[in-house]
């Protein structure tokens, strides 16, 4: 009798989930992880004009349109001084299944692969379903991912190491020393370094540096999308970036999984990247006040709070039972221990809502945070 796989009973239902489902229909939803500012005007023309013009009835190329894949190395020239090749990227449903191809080409089953915990949900279980071995490790007390635990955590075993940074749920920034030294890991120790960059553009203090800039081998592979950066969540497109030799094997997988990322997401993403990039300033400015104005209001209920440098995420330490109230009172928040056992203690906050909502849901956590007390 045909029994399920092993690797799929090892993922359970993500915990964000849960609490989504778990809350009124009223409540003042601080979960999502998804910006509320509208996909900007010129990317939708993008798709639209490629609808009306016919270019997006059939599959384009397994990676990709060529075009598309010549704005993504623009961007990558751009922003960071790095020449890749159109022919080194692959456009993906999304950020998500580029963290997919990415393990499911270098991990073998028993492999380990490296992450942060609290991490973003995706790297535990998608490392289970290609059949590895999640190793989490802790975070530092900002919630930053330290290079000497990442290196200390590296065993024959190890396939794969995760960075991701800005971070999911912590919105914290890695330094560029940090990122020059796990380039310089994954070149010593020859283990892949997946750099989850998905966040990128939506940095408050400092600069973004991708490990890529500082690697000397191809052990650095890349991860982004138009998800965060465009408020195009719901247009699944994402890409991964690495060496010919690497995106060539991942393609193996999403030539057969996906085939091609969907046509008018592509066009959209094209004219995302090329046109204007005002709109990406005007909504990083407008997560910035709104971080400052949930920090002050934590910090003023009595909780403590790691300052995030970037995404649009908070990570407060609340004491026990703290969800349960908020939740209760019809403010949604996600325990920490959601997205790994070290975020025990903590919840995670999005501000990706209105300031008039966030301090409407502030008012009602200072008053819970008296009531667990």
């Amino acid at each position: 009798m045909t029994e399920f796989a092993h690797r799929v009973e090892q993922v359970s239902i993500s915990g964000i989930r849960k609490v989504f489902e778990a809350a009124g229909d009223d409540a003042i939803n601080l979960g999502i992880g998804q910006p509320d500012f509208p996909t900007p005007a010129h990317a939708r023309r993008g798709a639209i004009e490629a609808i009306e013009s016919g270019l997006t009835d059939a599959y384009t190329s397994n990676k990709g349109t060529h075009s598309l894949r010549e704005a993504i190395s623009a961007k990558y020239e751009r922003d960071y001084g790095l020449e890749i090749d159109p022919e080194d990227v692959i456009a993906t449903s999304g950020g998500s299944e580029a963290l997919h191809l990415v393990l499911q080409a270098h991990v073998d089953p028993g492999e380990e692969v490296i992450f942060p915990d609290p991490g973003f949900v995706s790297y535990d279980a998608l490392t289970k379903i290609a059949d590895g071995t999640p190793k989490p490790v802790p975070l530092r007390e900002d919630l930053t991912l330290d290079p000497a635990t990442v290196e200390e955590a590296i065993t024959d075993d190890t396939a794969v190491f995760v960075v991701n940074s800005p971070a999911n749920p912590t919105g914290a920034v890695q330094s560029e020393d940090d990122m020059r030294e796990f380039a310089r890991i994954a070149d010593e120790h020859d283990v892949l370094c997946l750099s989850d960059e998905v966040y990128e553009h939506i940095v408050f203090e400092g600069t973004h540096h991708p490990p890529m800039q500082f690697a000397e081998t191809d052990n650095v592979v890349t991860v982004s999308a138009c998800s965060k950066t465009y408020s195009m969540t719901g247009w699944r497109l994402g890409w991964v970036v690495g060496s010919n030799r690497r995106i060539e094997r991942m393609l193996r997988v999403h030539q057969y999984g996906q085939a091609c990322a969907s046509a008018p997401a592509q066009y959209a993403a094209e004219a995302a990247l090329t046109g204007p990039q005002e709109p990406v300033d005007e909504m990083v400015d407008a997560f910035e006040q709104r971080r400052d104005v949930v920090l002050d209001g934590l910090e003023d209920a009595g909780l403590e709070v790691p300052k995030p440098e970037g995404a649009f995420y908070v990570m407060p330490k609340v004491p026990e039972g703290w969800c349960d109230e908020v939740l209760d009172r019809g403010v949604v928040v996600v325990p920490g221990d959601a997205f790994g056992a070290n975020g025990e203690g903590y919840a995670r906050l999005s501000y990706a809502t209105s300031t008039e909502q966030l301090k409407e849901a502030l008012e009602i956590i200072d008053e819970a945070t008296q009531a667990v007390r």
